[in-house]
């Protein structure tokens, strides 16, 4: 939802990678990233494009409310896009709800900062049941369409920038194969990887689609929970961390404890039968 929904200054685009040992080359390795950069920024335009004809249809608004529909970048943004939104909600209720739809899933798809704060915005503008929802499919729908960016243009960019970190990774992946949900629900719950780089190196090492789409809907639910609860008093916050609390710490902890369970139990199950 914004006037500018294809970014702001501190708007850091990821880049979509895989990883492989490619061989060819050096000269061709960088001819293909620069190749697949260039593929990279054509779908990106024309998501922009789709994102600035959603902008359009959105209905016309007096200037000083115009200027709040943007990307929230802080707090105050997101108060401000919150007050303008629940006014015209009721009225404009599917406009709305598809511009908060289409505007979280293209920040999902190509990593762009500002998602936590529509989380929090969701919990201001939706009963909670349907602000839940609501995110975990976006999250899904956008970590899914990174996926496919990544499986489809992103090969040569990770043997030139990221191939030893996606080698570890690939490492503790093969070693949770055979319960891989589990295992991408816990590292959606915890920050020990960031989203964006989950997102871009699973289609390299094996992870199914649909495996990964099932892991982060549900995953991406407990820290979800946490922000869009916070939203229900949007108005009492001042920044994003103010949304965590040492209770919901606690409580996403254990969370990412029970979601590995599973895997720890059936590693001692297999020791004993072996």
């Amino acid at each position: 939802v914004g006037k500018y929904p294809f970014g702001y200054r501190s708007t850091q685009i990821c880049v979509i990678i895989l990883f492989s040992v490619p061989t060819e080359a050096p000269h061709t390795a960088g001819g293909s990233a620069r190749m697949s950069l260039l593929i990279l920024v054509s779908i990106f335009t024309c998501a922009a494009s789709v994102m600035y004809l959603v902008y359009r249809n959105f209905p016309e608004l007096p200037d000083d409310e115009m200027e709040k529909i943007k990307i929230p970048k802080d707090m105050d943004d997101a108060k401000a896009l919150g007050t303008v939104l629940s006014k015209y909600k009721d009225t404009y209720y599917t406009q709305v709800l598809v511009a908060y739809f289409a505007t979280y899933v293209f920040l999902q798809t190509f990593a762009i900062p500002g998602s936590i704060f529509l989380s929090i915005l969701s919990g201001y503008l939706y009963p909670f049941p349907l602000a839940l929802f609501l995110v975990c499919l976006c999250s899904g729908l956008g970590a899914s369409f990174c996926y496919l960016l990544s499986y489809l243009v992103g090969r040569p960019m990770v043997y030139k920038y990221l191939s030893e970190r996606a080698q570890k990774w690939s490492q503790q992946v093969d070693k949770h194969r055979d319960h891989l949900i589990n295992y991408i629900i816990f590292l959606r719950i915890t920050p020990f990887l960031p989203n964006w780089f989950i997102n871009i190196t699973s289609p390299v090492i094996n992870v199914p689609l649909g495996v990964f789409f099932v892991g982060t809907f549900l995953g991406v639910a407990p820290p979800s929970f946490v922000a869009i609860n916070a939203g229900t008093t949007l108005y009492k916050l001042t920044t994003a961390g103010e949304a965590v609390s040492w209770n919901s710490l606690a409580v996403l902890g254990v969370l990412a404890v029970l979601s590995i369970l599973p895997v720890c139990f059936q590693k001692k199950l297999q020791k004993k039968l072996e």
